[in-house]
């Protein structure tokens, strides 16, 4: 079963690759009814780095973010009709990344009416670059953790968005890249915390599942954390591959909407405009 692709990045993305074009036409081959097109929006580097006056930290620190998503939006715009005629429901969509970095800013983008959907992600710690790029030999790992979480926390407090991106999405590269396990139960309340936020305002999260053919090899997040967001009165889930180019569209979906029956869901959403659209799984 291959229900959405609610999340993912075309060449429009620094770290992406393919057209809007090119990811229509894959989903179309795949038989995916909905696909929404989620690029990378860093409020944290929104306008041009003469702005900030300041140096990029590494290659992947890029700046005016705010020309990102105006691409984005306007070329899934132009797209969204002959992908409906075509049985495709075609999302506007964007992945917020690091919105506590500026609340006033991130909630005066997410107004704009083009959009219907919004991943709010945290990549990165406001004073560190992504956890992508982190030498994990000399961190902190407990304290980095906690740090991510507390932020996440804040951002589910502000809830101007629509799904939670890729919880836990620091073991991608931990446990993944550097092979260090990273035990979750010291954490265990603040997660509770920021699943009680998330259940208290009407938003989601998604189950990321880019993990299954990375070397990390599991969801964002595990069964167990979908378990506790369900019995948190957690309703909204929206599943996203993560894919950063056409052939890794809806990879792992199938597997993913398996699991998450297995954590209790009986339905999923995808949104149109902001509002979430329910289908049973």
């Amino acid at each position: 079963m291959l229900p959405m692709d609610c999340h993912t990045h075309t060449g429009i993305s620094p770290d992406g690759t393919g057209t809007v074009a090119g990811h229509v036409a894959q989903a179309k081959k795949l038989g995916l009814p909905v696909l929404g097109l989620t690029e990378h929006v860093e409020m944290n580097r929104y306008f041009p780095q003469a702005y900030y006056n300041i140096q990029p930290r590494n290659e992947w620190e890029i700046f005016d973010h705010a020309t990102v998503l105006e691409q984005s939006l306007r070329a899934v715009s132009e797209a969204k009709a002959q992908a409906a005629a075509d049985g495709l429901t075609l999302l506007c969509g964007m992945e917020m990344g690091q919105p506590n970095a500026d609340f006033a800013l991130s909630e005066s983008v997410g107004r704009d009416a083009r959009l219907d959907f919004i991943i709010a992600s945290l990549h990165e710690l406001l004073d560190k670059p992504d956890f992508f790029c982190l030498d994990y030999a000399a961190e902190d790992i407990p304290a980095l953790m906690e740090q991510y979480f507390e932020q996440l926390y804040t951002i589910c407090c502000w809830g101007h968005f629509d799904v939670l991106g890729h919880l836990t999405y620091p073991l991608r590269y931990i446990e993944g890249e550097a092979g260090i396990s990273v035990p979750l139960s010291p954490y265990a309340e603040q997660i509770r915390c920021c699943f009680q936020a998330l259940a208290e305002r009407g938003k989601g999260i998604e189950l990321n599942t880019s993990g299954y053919r990375q070397k990390y090899g599991k969801p964002f997040p595990t069964l167990e954390y979908l378990k506790l967001y369900r019995e948190m009165g957690g309703e909204v889930l929206t599943f996203g591959s993560d894919a950063h180019c056409a052939e890794d569209l809806a990879k792992g979906i199938a597997q993913g909407v398996e699991l998450a029956k297995a954590a209790g869901f009986t339905r999923a959403c995808y949104f149109i405009k902001r509002e979430p659209v329910f289908i049973s799984l």
